[in-house]
C-alpha cells in the first residue's frame, strides 16, 4: 500500500512538472504610424506583461516627428503573444474594440508595425 502511494505521488509529480510552458526572452520592436494626428505630446503603449502595464505608458520615441514612433523592449514569457493598446496624449486607441495581439516570432525578435487606431 505504501509503495502504491509513493508511485502515485511520483507519477503525479512527473505529469504536472511537464505542464509548465518554457519561458524565453523575446525582444519586441514596435513601429507606430500616427500620421494625421495633430498636437502630439506623447506616444506610448500599454499592456499586460512587464515591462508593459495598463496603468502607465511605455514611451515610444519619434523617428519622424508627428508621423512614425518606435520603442524596443524585452519580455520573458511562456506565451506566444501579448496584448496591448497604443496611446497618444494618454488616450487609448481602439475604444470598445479588442486589444491588439502582438504575436511573438519563433525567433528572438519580433517586429510589430501598426497604424494608430486602425486594427491590423
Amino acid at each position: 500500500m505504501k509503495k502504491n502511494r509513493i508511485l502515485i505521488i511520483l507519477l503525479s509529480f512527473l505529469a504536472f512538472s511537464n505542464c509548465v510552458q518554457k519561458s524565453s526572452k523575446k525582444t519586441v520592436i514596435l513601429k507606430l504610424n500616427v500620421q494625421g494626428i495633430k498636437n502630439i505630446e506623447s506616444v506610448g503603449i500599454r499592456g499586460n506583461e512587464k515591462p508593459l502595464s495598463w496603468d502607465y505608458d511605455l514611451e515610444l520615441k519619434p523617428i519622424i516627428k508627428d508621423t512614425l514612433y518606435t520603442a524596443t523592449f524585452s519580455i520573458i514569457t511562456g506565451y506566444k503573444f501579448t496584448e496591448a493598446k497604443f496611446t497618444v496624449n494618454n488616450q487609448f486607441e481602439l475604444n470598445d474594440k479588442n486589444n491588439r495581439r502582438i504575436l511573438f516570432s519563433e525567433n528572438d525578435t519580433t517586429v510589430y508595425e501598426a497604424i494608430f487606431n486602425i486594427e491590423n
